[in-house]
């Protein structure tokens, strides 16, 4: 319960400070990702799963990695200070909220098939999602030519 409460109010934290726009550096695109994804792995070696469970998980593995990919394609980059910057869109937040009820739906659905819930670890959800949209933002950030932000001290 507290992995959810923190993971539910790091990310909260994180489109607060997308909506209202941010500098845009390497780490905070890269760590958060990874870091959710480890959580989430770690998660899913704590329990058994069944070839069913797997075949749901690389299911939604999918579709989180397709709708980050969608988020990341409304985030606006631009250039702010001499550094890259980014900010949430309103059509970001309509993908986040569509992604939330694509990824209720299939957890109904996994559910009702018989999958465990630990099989499917929130964070890993969250930090497939995040990885998804670090391509499409990355890409234009990188072709842009405009440095990253440096790091906060």
């Amino acid at each position: 319960m507290l992995t959810w409460v923190l993971i539910g109010a790091a990310v909260v934290a994180v489109v607060v400070k997308r909506v209202l726009g941010e500098p845009l550096n390497g780490r905070d695109l890269v760590v958060p990702p990874l870091v959710l994804l480890g959580i989430g792995g770690y998660e899913l070696t704590k329990t058994s799963v069944t070839a069913v469970d797997v075949l749901w998980l690389v299911g939604g593995v999918a579709m989180g990695l397709a709708l980050g990919v969608l988020r990341g394609a409304t985030i606006k980059v631009y250039e702010r200070d001499d550094v890259l910057w980014q900010r949430y869109t309103p059509w970001t937040l309509a993908v986040w909220v569509g992604s939330f009820a694509v990824n209720a739906g299939l957890g109904f659905a996994a559910s009702a098939s018989g999958v465990h819930a630990d099989a499917r670890p929130m964070a890993l959800s969250i930090g497939v999602g995040l990885l998804g949209e670090l391509v499409p933002v990355g890409l234009r950030a990188i072709r842009s030519g405009v440095p990253f932000a440096p790091e906060r001290r």
